[in-house]
């Protein structure tokens, strides 16, 4: 069981790193945009199964390398802020596009192969999940609960994003104001990944 700060500081950075746009979040979007919550609502299922397969193998295979690698989590950690640190700079300079322009619906499968090739599950696996989340079954069970909780309605925020996009009403917001902000929340993520990777 982990304790409380453990668990908070678990669903702080899965909340922050879920929220941020990526591909799995733009195709959410991008399936309320055309299909509207009610169909795409769905899609959050094939999200965290997407996860769940990413997250288990990244994190099981840190953990057995990390046995003859000492250094390979402080070096996940900082790879992982790297990445964070690069993708702030990247929405900083471009806006989100949501591919409207597909014909095709966005289904289950595409949605969960998208998922489980997101760099994110890196990120979780590696840095934000404690390690003894892959050390034993109760610990993994908890961590990944966690996870679900906070995917579920995140997930569904994206697609209903998506829908008000296609619905008009959303006319005040600037994607390129959107998007800076959320970089602006990646980089100082990134600078909490390199400080705990030293620390």
């Amino acid at each position: 069981m982990f304790s409380f700060s453990d668990a908070m500081l678990l669903a702080l950075g899965v909340m922050v790193v879920l929220i941020m746009p990526g591909p799995t979040n733009t195709l959410l979007a991008a399936a309320g945009l055309r299909q509207g919550v009610r169909r795409a609502a769905r899609l959050t299922v094939a999200e965290l199964a997407g996860y769940t397969v990413a997250i288990t193998i990244w994190g099981v295979f840190l953990n057995q390398a990390a046995r003859q690698f000492p250094w390979l989590p402080m070096a996940t950690r900082m790879v992982c802020g790297l990445y964070v640190a690069w993708l702030a700079v990247t929405m900083w300079r471009s806006a989100v596009a949501l591919p409207a322009a597909q014909r095709r619906d966005i289904g289950l499968n595409t949605l969960f192969v998208a998922t489980m090739l997101n760099p994110k599950a890196a990120l979780f696996a590696g840095t934000i999940f404690p390690a003894a989340a892959f050390a034993g079954l109760p610990a993994y069970l908890e961590a990944m609960g966690i996870f679900a909780v906070l995917l579920l309605p995140i997930g569904l925020s994206w697609i209903a994003f998506g829908a008000q996009l296609g619905s008009g009403r959303l006319r005040w917001l600037k994607p390129m104001h959107a998007q800076r902000g959320a970089s602006i929340v990646l980089g100082v993520f990134s600078a909490t990944l390199a400080w705990a990777a030293f620390h």
